[in-house]
């Protein structure tokens, strides 16, 4: 009460300004006391004439009180500085009633100022854990959780691990991760990963330990591939061989289960006995010849050498004179004579062969028209090429387009519309995009085998060679000019647009396109990267385009911009994987470029090489789309009956690939494939089998359910990931299965596959083997590689370049076609409006609406309000 009073009847120190108010240079803050150590409060202000405590409302006596007073050297106001201590025995009066807090008051001739509130609390830490780490024994690469709640305190404690009484750092190790709950995850098992686990808890009062966890990492042993047979142990009858095999691949480590089946397999033989050779009986002798002899034979089959014997010696053939009145002898010449008349007939022949080469040669040469002659200039270099024949009308072969292409320059107009320039767009009253002919100039191969090794035999001789896949099942090529064209690989979504003038005027390019398969080509990832695209060769490297070519190519990613950083890789010459782009963001080059869709991406880029599609996940709701296929086999002869569950990227190649392969197991489809959106949330996919008819039917898995790990899904590295579940039948009358599959991922969503159908009859493969919407020819050569026809191309080229009125230009195409968030790009190529329809072949070839193209380009028309007339013989 004296202390209040005091302080409230004070009056203000010499040096104080009547006109400010006291403000805080120091305020005092949130402390705890550790065990009885008292802690001190301090607060400091300017100008004051007396600062007090006031701890949870009451005032602190003066006498607690330290003071200090000192003066501001910058201002000139005197500063006051006051400290008090709070002791334990304080603070546990009002415990269970509220928190202890303290605050300054300071008093200056213009009136009061208080602190900020300075909380004091007791600190201590709990023994005991709410939940401690327990041991556990798990297979390599399986994922490994061990919770830790720390002991109740205060302030709360802060969490580490060891192990084996080393500390466990995250970001020294990226397969560990510890959660906001402070459990560690493993998230793939390794053998150096067999250790003591703990977890320690520590704040300022203590720090405590939880019960050591013991960790095995273990191995299950695999069988080796079997030795080959071993050759029989007799030489000649009846006896045995024998093959074997050793359990270390891999070798059960800590304590994993051992191979089980037999190491050696013996099985019975039997090796012919050799067989000698003996003559037959000798022939009649023949009649006496010219040369006054006969002769007689005879041959080794009685019996003929066999199973290795020994072949007969001796003679096979005897000759002897033969004298008689019959024998005579031939007037000497008479061979002489009758060789040279034929060396006579063979050269007339030859001559009158020769003269009707040059004949022949002659009417040929003579009846070439020019336009025949003209036409090769297209085919020269190329191979084969299979032409439709011409109409009757149509006295030329091959009909070589006008180039209305303009001088290469770059585009000098703004990205926003302008209100100047003449019109120059007009409409069509017919068809704008009318086909140039019924034509197709398409690359042939009149023997695929023959010419696929030829090529390959070519690739030999280059340094690149050694990184391309072996043979020509997912591999196109051709060869190209100025004209341009299309590769496909069937089934795969995988295509390269080669624009016209993208290769040099004279120059002939032999141009390939492979998909590669994972485990032939290295792509190293780091952290949560994944692969989200084929790795997709086209080549050759080198080579030097004029215009970008458009690599088309499936992803499997569900991109959002907050849940994903995507990148662009593309191999080096040295090998090393580099990131050329980064999807959403400014790129640093122009030589590559590309666009996103629902499930397919476009790669502009003017240097042919090696890509992939690569993401890092920025969250947990980052996913990846998964096609789960279920295959079974097409016919039962056993009572066990196996159904395979494929979990594979969803792109066309992978799917091409796993129906190939069932095709050779013997199996067959089941329904149509599923989507799943698989999470990055460490959590590992799981398979079951449910609702089987039990009086029918029994499965032979000792588990309830199957497991594949997330790591294994979530790099796209291992293709053709499924699992098996293995059923029986009680009777072989059974032909009828129904029963459900469930498939989802720990802790998250997951889809059930209802399977009914009949075992005996039910055959599926072959509806999903080739899509509706695939063209069976890989390379296309020239216009029939284009859906535009190419005079009308020049023409929307050359007429919406050149910035028009209102905007009536390129980017009003763009934005028809909803390309307008690539204006950019567009605006820093020679031609914008040629990137734009070539976008738009790769995007729609072979099925693409020439109607709806035409529309967009008839709006813009409309929109500059000119007209531009097209009539069918321009077309």
């Amino acid at each position: 009460t004296g202390a209040q009073q005091s302080a409230t009847v004070a009056n203000p120190a010499s040096g104080a300004s009547p006109d400010l108010l006291p403000h805080f240079q120091l305020e005092p803050e949130d402390v705890y006391i550790v065990k009885n150590k008292a802690v001190s409060l301090a607060c400091r202000a300017t100008p004051a004439t007396q600062i007090y405590f006031k701890c949870n409302g009451e005032w602190v006596h003066q006498g607690d009180h330290i003071t200090q007073h000192s003066t501001d050297r910058s201002t000139g106001l005197p500063v006051m500085e006051v400290r008090i201590e709070v002791t334990r025995q304080q603070v546990e009066k009002i415990f269970g009633l509220e928190e202890y807090w303290c605050q300054c008051v300071a008093w200056s001739s213009s009136g009061t100022t208080k602190s900020q509130k300075a909380f004091v609390r007791i600190a201590y830490l709990r023994k005991n854990f709410e939940q401690e780490p327990t041991a556990r024994e798990v297979s390599i690469e399986q994922g490994i959780v061990l919770p830790c709640r720390p002991p109740e305190g205060i302030p709360p404690a802060e969490v580490e691990w060891l192990r084996n009484e080393e500390l466990v750092d995250p970001a020294l190790d990226a397969n560990v991760y510890v959660t906001p709950e402070h459990s560690l995850v493993l998230r793939q098992a390794r053998l150096a990963d067999t250790a003591n686990y703990t977890c320690v808890a520590k704040n300022i009062v203590a720090r405590r330990r939880s019960s050591s966890a013991a960790i095995t990492v273990y191995v299950n042993g695999g069988w080796s591939t079997w030795t080959q047979w071993s050759g029989c142990s007799t030489s000649c009858g009846r006896g045995w061989q024998k093959r074997s095999r050793t359990c270390t691949n891999p070798t059960p480590l800590n304590g994993g289960a051992f191979c089980e089946g037999q190491n050696v397999q013996k099985t019975a033989c039997t090796t012919l006995c050799p067989v000698d050779g003996a003559w037959s009986e000798w022939s009649k002798w023949s009649e006496c010849g010219a040369e006054c002899t006969h002769w007689r034979s005879r041959e080794c089959s009685d019996p003929a050498p066999r199973n290795g014997g020994r072949d007969c010696h001796g003679p096979e053939l005897d000759t002897r004179n033969c004298t008689s009145e019959l024998c005579t002898h031939a007037a000497p010449g008479a061979e002489d004579v009758a060789l040279y008349v034929g060396l006579v007939a063979v050269a007339v022949c030859l001559v009158l062969l020769l003269l009707v080469g040059v004949l022949v040669y002659c009417r040929k040469k003579g009846g070439l028209d020019a336009d025949v002659a003209d036409s090769s200039i297209l085919t020269a270099g190329f191979q084969p090429v299979s032409i439709k024949p011409s109409k009757a009308d149509n006295p030329s072969l091959l009909t070589i387009q006008p180039d209305l292409s303009t001088t290469t320059m770059t585009y000098q107009g703004s990205l926003c519309p302008r209100q100047d320039g003449p019109a120059k767009l007009q409409l069509p009253n017919g068809h704008l995009l009318s086909p140039l002919g019924a034509g197709r100039h398409t690359l042939h191969h009149s023997s695929p085998a023959a010419e696929g090794a030829d090529f390959v035999a070519r690739l030999s001789t280059q340094s690149y060679f050694r990184s391309l896949p072996r043979g020509t099942n997912n591999m196109a090529y051709g060869t190209f000019n100025f004209l341009g064209g299309r590769l496909m690989i069937p089934n795969t979504g995988i295509s390269l647009l080669i624009p016209p003038d993208a290769i040099p005027r004279g120059k002939i390019y032999e141009v390939y396109l492979t998909l590669h398969k994972q485990e032939e080509v290295r792509l190293p990832l780091a952290g949560c990267q994944t692969l989200l695209s084929p790795i997709v060769s086209c080549g050759p490297p080198g080579v030097l385009l004029t215009r970008p070519a458009i690599l088309a190519m499936g992803h499997c990613v569900e991109a959002s911009a907050e849940n994903w950083s995507i990148r662009l890789k593309k191999q080096s010459c040295e090998g090393t994987w580099e990131d050329v782009l980064q999807l959403g963001a400014e790129p640093c080059t122009e030589l590559y470029y590309c666009q996103l869709e629902a499930q397919a991406c476009y790669v502009f880029t003017e240097q042919l090489g090696r890509f992939a599609l690569v993401g890092e996940s920025l969250s947990m709701a980052a996913s990846k789309r998964l096609k789960l296929v279920l295959f079974a086999p097409a016919a039962c002869p056993s009572l066990e009956y196996n159904i395979r569950v494929y979990c594979l990227s969803d792109t066309q190649d992978v799917l091409k690939e796993v129906i190939q392969l069932e095709k050779q197991l013997g199996g067959q489809l089941i329904g149509a494939p599923r989507v799943l959106h698989f999470k990055d949330s460490y959590h590992n996919l799981r398979l079951s089998i449910h609702d089987m008819p039990s009086s029918l039917w029994k499965s032979k898995l000792l588990a309830s359910y199957q497991e594949i790990p997330f790591y294994h899904i979530w790099s796209g590295l291992q293709p053709f990931l499924h699992c098996t579940f293995t059923l029986e039948r009680l009777s072989t009358s059974t032909c009828e299965l129904a029963c459900k599959i469930w498939v989802w991922q720990v802790e998250g969503d997951g889809q059930s596959f209802t399977i009914n159908f009949n075992i005996a009859k039910d055959t599926r493969f072959s509806d999903w083997l080739v899509p509706d919407n695939e063209v069976a020819t890989p390379a296309l050569v020239g216009p029939s590689a284009f859906k535009i026809p190419f005079l009308i191309r020049q023409k929307i080229i050359s007429s919406l370049d050149p910035p028009g009125t209102r905007g009536a230009d390129w980017r009003t195409l763009a934005q028809k076609l909803n390309l307008d968030s690539h204006l950019s790009f567009f605006a820093s190529k020679p031609s914008p409006t040629a990137m734009i329809l070539n976008l738009w072949e790769a995007r729609h070839f072979p099925n693409g609406n020439l109607s709806q193209l035409a529309a967009a380009v008839a709006e813009v028309g409309k929109q500059d309000g000119a007209l531009f007339a097209v009539s069918e013989a321009e077309c």
